[in-house]
């Protein structure tokens, strides 16, 4: 992880002056920096930092962190010093190397904010915003000298937030601020924009590489407003992998940073870190990956960084076999929200016709393939429309294949086509609910939540009230993950069973934050002990979660998810590129947020149109505002259609923005000839290929 300090991009790896013999290594997770308030201690577990089959761990004592190590729960307590800013690490031995914890501390700003209402509120006046995921409890304003003004100050990094206030349960934006944003229900969020604490420019360049005569050489400078930062080896942090490197293989010239590395030392996958700290401050972080000792790159796929996601869904992709066409009977059902064919078969003719090879996908994500119910189903929400589970988000069975799309074993076809053709398989696992026609519901009931609430309410669509347990549709239960230790063991061991079963090469997992993080820390010991080690590949999971930066982090580590959907970045681009006035530097700023908060060389999913989104052409193709509360009615009654061709030309360029910043880029099917579509469902039309498209989309 990385952290903004200022305007820039603030990394902590270790101290440099750690030497040993050698390098060593039982760790192959990478070991991620944390970030702590002076004075504020914080709890961690450290099989959220790396695996390992045992934790018989020893910390050395740490001179500015006060630190307890609770061998039973396997958590570490830190407490920093109220007065010390900047990088430092914890050392730590695992078997008989050493190893580090890079940290990062921080002596938060603080931003105020208030308001006076013109009465005193009965029951409360809180804050709320996108720093507390909207929580309106968590953040009360207080008027502690009686002059009328409520006030509450929070610590807040650089960067821009959306906020309101709520008085007596009332929400509204602030009326003194100027700065809003259409919050898509009817109303404004306020906006603030937390300015950097310094001015000057501090930043770590990659000057390039060589590789000769046995030795990797790696070149960098540090710049510091605009000119060549002085430094020497004290102020430099570097990593291979999770140890310190000697002090002997690193040399200072004013501001150039030259790092000889033996290649004997760097077989398999290896990761060099570097960073520069002085005076508190750091700067960026350069990381570099290797391969047998060479910086990797090209077309090879040789992790997770190069994946290009292609994100498709079944019933909507291609039709393939006519004979399991086969749509819901019901009176009040569209078409719209019914069968319309698309199947296994039709995506494995894709593959072996070579459409995703000429797109440069290398990676497919393929909606739920799980049976689903043969009936239509009203949405609670009003207008209560009639749906059925063509999106394969209704399982009814955890172990069969819906036979509209196919059955077993011709979705082990489809994976293995895949990987004929040097493609990797990810597929949308469901964890947060089922059908209540699946079996686990009919035979275990009290693996699941409480629909009816004490209070008499129903437990519906409570997003935050109850995260962990709320129901998305009355035939929909969740799982209460946190009372049924045997719920998290048959969800997890399901799992295990579509990666090894399916040869499957990871998930798209669906609706993360509601579900407890102890289920994601359960399943990936098991991916790691079940398939990783034993198969010696490596899984990806990534997650969909809509939050605010610390509720997306606190899933993303090697514990729990490699990643999740870039939703916030995805937020502020979308602003910045279709409003005229948009300022690319509030995406720039929000986009060292994101590199901060994940690092540079995270796997984060950019998107620009999602399943769950209004399609991307339907904005730029002026046919929907931005944040508008009438997209889903658009959709279903006046369904966009692309009338400017510069729309696709503006398109392009949010691609190239897309596929330019650090995550993997995502393309949802259709989205590569300028689809367009309003929301649910209208931005899940069929696909359409070849001569059905017309002169434009064939251009982009």
């Amino acid at each position: 992880m990385m952290f903004i300090k200022g305007h820039y991009f603030v990394v902590l790896v270790v101290l440099l002056l750690v030497a040993k013999a050698g390098y060593t290594s039982e760790i192959t997770d990478i070991i991620q920096p944390v970030t702590l308030v002076a004075g504020k201690q914080d709890t961690f577990l450290v099989s959220d930092f790396f695996y390992a089959k045992e934790y018989n761990l020893k910390f050395d004592v740490h001179p500015d962190i006060y630190l307890e190590y609770n061998e039973n729960s396997n958590q570490i307590l830190l407490k920093p010093r109220g007065d010390f800013e900047g990088p430092t690490a914890i050392n730590f031995t695992l078997g008989s190397a050493v190893y580090q914890i890079p940290v990062l501390l921080t002596i938060g700003q603080k931003h105020r904010f208030s308001y006076t209402p013109k009465s005193k509120p009965e029951r409360r006046m809180n804050l709320m915003g996108n720093f507390n995921n909207w929580n309106r409890n968590a953040l009360p304003m207080q008027d502690e000298d009686g002059d009328g003004e409520y006030t509450v100050e929070v610590a807040l990094e650089p960067g821009q937030y959306l906020h309101q206030f709520v008085f007596d349960d009332k929400e509204f934006y602030d009326p003194e601020n100027p700065e809003k944003v259409d919050n898509g229900f009817g109303g404004f969020n306020s906006v603030i924009n937390v300015p950097p604490k310094y001015d000057d420019i501090v930043f770590l360049h990659v000057l390039g590489f060589n590789h000769e005569s046995g030795v990797l050489t790696l070149d960098f400078f540090y710049e510091q407003s605009g000119e060549h930062g002085k430094i020497n080896k004290e102020n430099l942090f570097a990593l291979l992998d999770n140890q310190a490197l000697l002090k002997e293989t690193i040399s200072t010239e004013e501001g150039k940073i030259q790092i000889k590395l033996p290649t004997k030392d760097l077989s398999g996958e290896k990761v060099v870190r570097l960073v520069v700290g002085k005076e508190g401050r750091a700067s960026n972080m350069q990381t570099i990956r290797l391969f047998d000792g060479r910086p990797v790159g090209g077309s090879e796929f040789n992790s997770w960084q190069d994946a290009i996601i292609y994100s498709l869904m079944v019933d909507r992709f291609a039709d393939g076999d006519r004979t399991n066409s086969l749509p819901v009977l019901h009176d009040s059902l569209s078409s719209k929200a019914n069968y319309l064919g698309g199947d296994l078969a039709g995506i494995i003719a894709k593959i072996e016709a070579g459409y995703f090879k000429e797109l440069g996908v290398n990676t497919l994500w393929i909606s739920p393939v799980n049976e689903n119910t043969n009936e239509a189903f009203r949405e609670w929400p009003e207008p209560h429309r009639y749906f059925t589970g063509y999106h394969g988000y209704w399982p009814t069975h955890h172990q069969k294949v819906e036979d509209r799309f196919g059955d077993i074993e011709l979705f082990k076809k489809l994976v293995t086509t895949a990987h004929d053709n040097n493609m990797k398989v990810l597929i949308d696992f469901i964890a947060n609910h089922t059908h209540k026609d699946h079996p686990y519901f009919r035979q275990h009931r009290d693996w699941f939540g409480t629909f009816e609430l004490p209070d008499g309410r129903k437990n519906m669509r409570l997003w935050d009230e109850f995260r962990l347990t709320t129901w998305f549709e009355p035939f929909l239960p969740s799982f209460d993950y946190i009372n049924s230790k045997a719920a998290v063991d048959s969800m997890t061991d399901n799992a295990i069973w579509w990666l090894t079963e399916m040869k499957l090469d990871g998930f798209r997992h669906d609706a993360v934050k509601h579900v407890p993080n102890s289920f994601w820390r359960t399943l990936t010991r098991k991916i790691y002990e079940q398939v990783e080690i034993p198969e010696k590949r490596r899984v990806l999971q990534i997650g969909e979660t809509f939050g605010s930066y610390g509720m997306m982090k606190s899933y993303i580590n090697p514990g729990q998810l490699n990643s999740q959907f870039n939703f916030n970045l995805y937020d502020v681009a979308l602003a910045v590129f279709l409003n005229a006035d948009g300022s690319f530097k509030t995406l720039a700023g929000e986009l060292e947020k994101s590199l901060s908060t994940y690092g540079t060389q995270n796997l984060m999913g950019n998107v620009m149109s999602s399943h769950d989104k209004t399609r991307y052409m339907s904005y730029v193709d002026n046919d929907i505002a931005l944040n508008s509360s009438d997209s889903e009615e658009i959709g279903w009654n006046d369904p966009p259609v692309v009338d400017n061709a510069i729309s696709y030309k503006k398109a392009m360029l949010y691609y190239a923005y897309m596929f330019a910043i650090p995550g993997l880029p995502v393309i949802y099917y259709g989205d590569e000839f300028g689809m367009t579509g309003a929301a649910d469902p209208d931005n899940r039309r069929m696909m359409r290929f070849g001569d059905q498209l017309n002169k434009s989309e064939t251009e982009m």
